[in-house]
C-alpha cells in the first residue's frame, strides 16, 4: 500500500535545517529518529513542502514547492526528499518569493478555504504570476466551487 503514496522526508534541526508541510493530509506519518519523520500522501493530494537550511554566515536555502502526489504509473517529476515525486504546480526560491507563497495560501485559508483543496490551476497561476513578478490574482469562492463542480464534488 505504501508503495502508492508519495512519500516525503521531513527534518529539523532548529535553525540549521528545517523541512516541513505547510498544508496537505498526510495518508501516513512515520517518525525516522529524533531529527526526521516521513509523512506519505495518497494520490490526488496536494501538498506544499517548504525546505529551509542555513550555515554559519545564514540562509543557504529556501524554498517552497506545492505538488500534485500522482497514480501509480502517471509521469511525474523528481524533487528532493520527495519519493517518487509528483506533479509541481508551484516551485519558488529566496525568501522573497516564499514569503510571497506563504502569503498567498494565508489569502486562500482566509476565505475559508483548505488550500490542499484549492484548484490545481490556480497553484500553477501563483507560480506563474511569481515567476514573472507580480501578485497572484486572489482565489475567490466563486472560482473554489467552479473547480469543485469541475471534480464533481458540488452539486
Amino acid at each position: 500500500m505504501t508503495a502508492l503514496l508519495t512519500h516525503v522526508e521531513l527534518t529539523w534541526i532548529e535553525k540549521k535545517i528545517e523541512f516541513w508541510i505547510r498544508f496537505g493530509h498526510p495518508a501516513h506519518n512515520q517518525r525516522l529518529d529524533r531529527h526526521r519523520r516521513r509523512v506519505s500522501f495518497a494520490p490526488g493530494s496536494v501538498f506544499a513542502f517548504v525546505r529551509w537550511a542555513a550555515n554559519d554566515y545564514g540562509t543557504i536555502i529556501s524554498r517552497i514547492d506545492i505538488v500534485l502526489a500522482v497514480e501509480h504509473g502517471q509521469v511525474y517529476q523528481t524533487l528532493p526528499f520527495v519519493r517518487p515525486g509528483g506533479d509541481i504546480l508551484l516551485k519558488v526560491n529566496g525568501w522573497p518569493k516564499v514569503e510571497r507563497v506563504l502569503k498567498t495560501i494565508d489569502a486562500v485559508e482566509a476565505i475559508g478555504v483548505d488550500p490542499a483543496d484549492a484548484a490545481t490551476d490556480y497553484w500553477r497561476h501563483a507560480h506563474n504570476r511569481i515567476a514573472a513578478g507580480l501578485e497572484p490574482n486572489a482565489y475567490e469562492p466563486a472560482q473554489h466551487r467552479a473547480w469543485l463542480k469541475r471534480r464533481g464534488i458540488a452539486p
